[in-house]
């Protein structure tokens, strides 16, 4: 599976910026997609993730409220619609998959897409 992430961006904090991750092939339901990201200097980390089959999602409790992950499966992509962006939210994201229901852990996942580079600035 070939992973695309795009729609990063600079934005001011309080911003909204939607990322999408288009997938080369989704058939199969038994996976999860998740969105990670890597501020500068730091590890990567879990941000979202959501279950194909029923849509069924998590998040990180630093973007709780703030941001939520849907999923188209006529165009094989989930989203990412990140609202009230903060200084803090700066990082690469990167999108992937795990068959691993429930997994937050960057080892867990097979497939990552390119990452893309969201900035906001204060």
């Amino acid at each position: 599976v070939q992973l695309q992430a795009s729609g990063g961006g600079l934005v001011q904090a309080g911003g909204s910026l939607r990322l999408s991750c288009a997938a080369s092939d989704l058939r199969f339901s038994w996976y999860q997609m998740g969105w990670f990201r890597q501020p500068p200097g730091k590890d990567r980390e879990f941000v979202a993730s959501i279950r194909w089959k029923d849509a069924k999602s998590r998040f990180a409790d630093s973007v709780k409220g703030r941001f939520t992950i849907s999923r188209d499966p006529a165009k094989n992509t989930v989203y990412l619609q990140m609202n009230s962006l903060k200084t803090e939210d700066t990082a690469i994201y990167y999108c992937a998959r795990t068959t691993t229901f429930a997994s937050v852990e960057p080892g867990d996942h097979s497939d990552w897409g390119q990452g893309t580079q969201v900035t906001v600035s204060s």
